[in-house]
């Protein structure tokens, strides 16, 4: 295969390969995608809703959904636009999507149809085989990742997205997370 053909990311370059790390909270998804990003030399893209929470001090509700959205593209399009050839990003659209789900009930169908159209061409999905950490007002549902992490992988599955697992020890996470880069890097 391969990997530099179009596939309509929604305006991003189509030399840039976009490996997400997607998961529930507190499963190390930005650690990883900073430790990748470092060692593969390549431009990553930090979660806009961690940025979001902290700007608004308040509850989120379902009008912030569409805000998020906008806010994650916006970010992940500047990161591609300074990658060369591979981008890391801490979440995308199918997180926004995901939990919009599971917090409100619904999601916007343009953000629906965003997420389809710039799904990555890798998404390395954190399991909850590690503890919870705290995080101030970022997180909040240690009882729930469970049917975070389903819901996640069903859409992912759905919508037909390259994934790999991600679990066990933090070295056994970045040992597959790597070799899953280097394979679709094709080297």
């Amino acid at each position: 295969m391969d990997t530099f053909d179009d596939d309509g990311a929604g305006g991003m370059s189509d030399r840039v390969l976009r490996v997400v790390v997607i998961g529930p909270e507190s499963t190390g998804k930005t650690m990883l995608a900073q430790a990748l990003a470092g060692r593969y030399g390549a431009v990553w893209s930090a979660e806009f809703a961690r940025a979001y929470v902290d700007t608004v001090r308040r509850p989120l509700t379902g009008a912030d959904v569409e805000p998020i959205a906008r806010g994650q593209m916006a970010g992940e399009d500047a990161a591609a636009a300074r990658a060369t050839r591979l981008l890391v990003l801490d979440t995308d659209l199918v997180s926004t999507v995901v939990y919009s789900y599971h917090y409100n009930g619904f999601c916007p169908d343009w953000i629906e149809l965003a997420a389809r159209e710039r799904l990555g061409h890798l998404y390395l999905l954190h399991h909850v085989d590690v503890g919870w950490t705290a995080d101030g007002d970022q997180r909040e549902a240690p009882g729930r990742r469970d049917e975070l992490f389903a819901r996640i992988r069903e859409t992912l599955q759905r919508w037909s997205a390259f994934t790999v697992d991600v679990r066990g020890s933090w070295e056994e996470r970045e040992a597959t997370a790597v070799a899953a880069i280097d394979d679709l890097l094709g080297g």
